[in-house]
């Protein structure tokens, strides 16, 4: 779950490179590259219609207190980073100039292995060639960067980094949400200032939307993202990002990036002690 925070730059890369062009790796073949998405109040969208698991057909949970929901979150994130040993997934990656009227649209195949190995296989792309080099690209790039680098308590969605504060209990296609604004303790990468939906009766993040606090880039404005989540084999993943952004030389950049057919695996369990071992 820690890749919530994977909104980071992708205006910074078309903008900062509006003068020159940086072409991306061959196919994409190697290790791939994570652009961190962060965010701020971003335009509330519908909840992304992605696999999902059948809570209609699930046994009825009880609803938990705002309180209890965030704990469980917490711990069902922790828990994640333990278990998670990688995933594969389908992406389509659709970004636009609207100032220029430039636009395209990227098709991969994404494969992340615990804890910092990220490739894509490209599969097809169209568009115009500018968005392809300066935006998509270069977002990709930055996306393998994250994973290699990132230190996830620097960015986890925990009382170190955040406050939160219950704010609603709403309904979404039948599921009991509660609402929480959260606000950085520092201003600093990676953070941001919005609100997070948990599923009141797992404890399952629904969705996050912000503003990033600290912009990537000095020709980058505001970074305004929302992002949802899904319940998939017992992980909770991103299946839908939306961002928009502000630069000095492209004017708004608009990205959508779409995750399905996710296939994650399971790091074995830790071998029990033998019976009778002092």
């Amino acid at each position: 779950m820690n890749r919530l925070i994977v909104i980071l730059g992708i205006v910074a890369f078309s903008s900062a490179s509006a003068g020159q062009s940086l072409a991306p790796p061959a196919e994409w073949s190697g290790p791939a590259k994570v652009f961190a998405f962060d965010g701020g109040s971003a335009p509330a969208l519908p909840v992304a219609k992605a696999p999902a698991p059948d809570f209609s057909a699930a046994v009825a949970l009880p609803r938990m207190s705002p309180d209890l929901a965030l704990a469980t979150f917490q711990k069902r994130a922790s828990l994640q980073t333990q278990q998670l040993a990688g995933y594969s997934a389908a992406t389509v990656i659709r970004a636009e100039l609207p100032r220029s009227a430039q636009s395209g649209e990227f098709e991969l195949e994404r494969h992340y292995s615990a804890p910092r190995t990220l490739t894509f296989k490209v599969l097809r792309y169209v568009g115009d060639s500018f968005v392809k080099t300066n935006v998509i690209a270069r977002l990709l790039q930055s996306e393998v960067d994250h994973v290699q680098k990132n230190d996830p308590a620097a960015t986890a969605l925990g009382p170190e980094n955040y406050k939160f504060s219950h704010k609603s209990t709403i309904t979404i296609e039948g599921r009991t949400i509660h609402v929480y604004q959260v606000k950085p303790r520092k201003k600093r990468p990676g953070l941001f200032k919005g609100h997070i939906y948990i599923d009141a009766c797992t404890g399952s993040l629904v969705r996050a939307e912000g503003r990033v606090v600290k912009s990537p880039s000095l020709f980058v404005g505001k970074i305004d993202f929302v992002q949802d989540y899904a319940d998939i084999s017992g992980f909770t993943l991103p299946v839908h990002l939306h961002t928009e952004a502000k630069a000095v030389l492209v004017g708004r950049t608009v990205v959508d990036v779409v995750n399905r057919d996710y296939q994650p695996s399971v790091n074995p369990p830790e071998s029990a002690p033998a019976s009778g071992a002092n």
